[in-house]
């Protein structure tokens, strides 16, 4: 599997200008928390009927995009611009360039409302020119470091645009392509999902049970690579369900086998780290369902909410609460509401997989209920985190 790699920490190079953007994660997790809470308001308004939204992707379409190419690219972008610092100890853009990149973010979030006023191509373009941005701002600093296998995520980054493209062109009327991009960038995500998982859940399980050594398993490593390659390639290039259903049930295998590995009991004592082994959980769960969904036993929408919601969203969710903790010099203890908030946002992955499951005659009542727990996590996230992602670090470092 791929192993994540630190080297020797170099000076970091002072910055000037507001504490929100002296380093990637701040900004990126603070756009991350208030469009999660926006975004779902958004969408259940309009899915609900109580507004239109822009005709440029479609409702479904809108929904599917902006939570994966907006929400989850903002995590994305906080987690490697800060996490690529301390592989490499070269800096990563902070103040303006930082600022630039931020608001490239947004204009992609705002302009299909725009619809009408700017030509469609105009649309597209300013949306398509995010992610290869924040690969070109990793790029340098990987190709410095030394660990020539953290590169990997600059072409990561870029095949994310190309799944991104690939929804545009149908936007634009070019090609049927939209559900080829947003399923590829689905399992692009939980790839990330996966490789992070991979260095940070065993690094932080050893480092809280005295004397526990997680064991990985390099076949079982390989293998996650390989399946997981699979369902990359097979939605880009030829996306049957008889395809798509084994490579997830092989999936789901080896990451049994991987968290096997890993878990110590002792963990579901620490919410910043249960949380974590829950959203693993979550991931194992939508590749059962998936491998299920293609003989038709249960709905394939269930089974990517279980990725999405339960897999991204509590990574994603405990990812940006421990680092926001961390890297502002904070001990690493979630508040009570954050905590609350831990124990919310399964549920709302539970009502959204599984009520329709259990009672399917209740659909809009579960997509209701779902929807406005996540809205509450997110909210209690911006108001615990936003003061601290505007702070400086209480310790004085930079960052």
């Amino acid at each position: 599997m791929l192993k994540i790699h630190s080297e020797p920490p170099k000076p970091s190079l002072p910055t000037t200008g507001p504490a929100i953007f002296a380093l990637g994660f701040r900004p990126f997790f603070a756009a991350a928390g208030l469009s999660g809470l926006i975004l779902l308001g958004i969408w259940l308004l309009a899915w609900g009927g109580a507004m239109d939204l822009s005709p440029y992707y479609g409702v479904i379409g809108w929904h599917s995009h902006e939570m994966l190419f907006g929400y989850s690219t903002a995590v994305i972008a906080g987690f490697l611009l800060t996490a690529v610092r301390n592989w490499t100890g070269i800096n990563t853009p902070t103040g303006k360039p930082l600022i630039l990149l931020s608001l490239l973010w947004l204009a992609g979030r705002i302009a299909p409302f725009a619809s009408g006023l700017l030509p469609d191509p105009v649309i597209a373009a300013v949306d398509l020119a995010f992610l290869p941005a924040l690969a070109m701002a990793i790029r340098r600093p990987l190709w410095q470091g030394q660990q020539r296998i953290n590169r990997i995520f600059v072409p990561l980054l870029l095949t994310m645009a190309l799944a991104n493209l690939l929804v545009h062109l149908q936007s634009l009327g070019l090609a049927d392509t939209a559900a080829r991009g947003t399923d590829t960038m689905l399992y692009l995500i939980v790839l990330l999902v996966i490789i992070v998982s991979g260095r940070i859940l065993p690094f932080f399980t050893r480092a809280v049970v005295p004397g526990y050594t997680p064991q990985s398993l390099p076949w079982v490593e390989s293998a996650t690579l390989i399946f997981m390659a699979g369902l990359i390639l097979t939605q880009l290039i030829y996306p049957a369900p008889w395809l798509t259903g084994p490579l997830a049930a092989a999936a789901a295998v080896t990451q049994i086998v991987r968290i096997l590995g890993w878990h110590h009991r002792s963990v579901w004592s620490l919410p910043i780290l249960w949380i974590l082994y829950s959203a693993y959980f979550w991931v194992i769960a939508g590749f059962v369902m998936l491998a299920l969904s293609s003989t038709d036993l249960l709905a394939m929408s269930l089974a990517k909410h279980a990725l999405t919601v339960g897999g991204v969203g509590l990574m994603t969710f405990g990812m940006m609460a421990r680092v926001s903790l961390g890297h502002t010099g904070r001990p690493i203890e979630p508040a009570r509401l954050i905590v609350l908030a831990f124990v919310l946002l399964n549920l709302a992955a539970a009502l959204r997989v599984l009520g329709p499951l259990v009672l399917p005659q209740y659909y809009p009542l579960w997509i209701q209920l779902s929807g406005g727990l996540w809205m509450l996590c997110f909210l209690a996230f911006s108001i615990v985190y936003l003061p601290i992602l505007f702070r400086a670090r209480i310790d004085g470092k930079a960052g």
